[in-house]
C-alpha cells in the first residue's frame, strides 16, 4: 500500500503544484474584471470528508496505475505532452525533480540528521545533510563544505538552505524521522534513545 501511495503521489503532486499555479495566475488576472463579468458558481451539497476520501482513493488508484507497465507508459506519455506546453512544461519540471527526490522512496532528500549552529555561533539547531555543494559553487568555498537544510518550527518545508565547513557539522545518531517529529512537536517529542 505505502509503495503504491508514494507512487500515486509522484504522479499527482507537481501536476496539482503546476495547477495550482496556473490556477492561482489566472484567478489573480481574473480580479481585475468587474463582478458581473465573472459567472456565478453552482452551489453543492456538502458531504463532510468526502473530498478527502475522493483524494485519497484518486491517489491511491493513480500509484496503483503508474506502478504496472502500462501505467508506466501512460505517465511516460502524460509527461511529454506536458514538457510540450511552454509555460506548464517550466513549472511542471521543477516542482517533478523537487517531488522525486523528496518523495521517491529511494530518493535521498534528506541524507541525515545534523547538528549545526544556526543563527548565530552558540545556538544549536537541528538541520538535514542534504549534500554537496554544485560546482559552480565549491570552487569558491575554502576547504571542505557540505549543503544542510535548517527547518523552521512547526513547519518543516520552509527553512534555509546553507553550506556549511563539514568541521562545523555534527552528524547526530537519530534517524530523519525521529528529527522531523523533534523539529514539527517544537522540542517537545524528543527522539527514542
Amino acid at each position: 500500500m505505502k509503495r503504491y501511495f508514494i507512487a500515486g503521489l509522484l504522479v499527482w503532486v507537481p501536476l496539482a503544484v503546476t495547477l495550482w499555479l496556473i490556477r492561482f495566475l489566472v484567478t489573480t488576472m481574473d480580479g481585475v474584471l468587474p463582478a458581473w463579468m465573472i459567472p456565478d458558481v453552482i452551489e453543492r451539497h456538502h458531504i463532510p470528508g468526502a473530498g478527502l476520501l475522493a483524494v485519497l482513493l484518486l491517489v491511491l488508484g493513480t500509484g496503483v496505475l503508474a506502478a504496472n507497465f502500462i501505467g508506466e507508459r501512460l505517465v511516460r506519455w502524460w509527461e511529454l505532452l506536458l514538457a510540450r506546453i511552454p509555460i506548464v512544461r517550466t513549472i511542471y519540471s521543477s516542482v517533478k525533480q523537487v517531488s522525486d527526490t523528496i518523495l521517491s522512496p529511494n530518493g535521498q532528500a534528506f541524507r541525515k540528521a545534523v547538528l549545526v549552529q544556526y543563527p548565530r555561533q552558540g545556538s544549536w539547531t537541528i538541520a538535514f545533510l542534504t549534500g554537496a555543494p554544485g560546482p559552480g559553487v565549491i570552487e569558491h568555498l575554502p576547504g571542505e563544505h557540505v549543503s544542510v537544510y535548517v527547518p523552521t518550527t512547526p513547519n518543516p518545508t520552509s527553512g534555509f538552505f546553507l553550506l556549511m565547513r563539514k568541521s562545523e557539522v555534527v552528524e547526530l545518531n537519530m534517524s530523519v524521522d525521529a528529527a522531523l517529529k523533534y523539529i514539527v512537536s517544537m522540542g517537545v517529542v524528543a527522539p527514542p534513545t
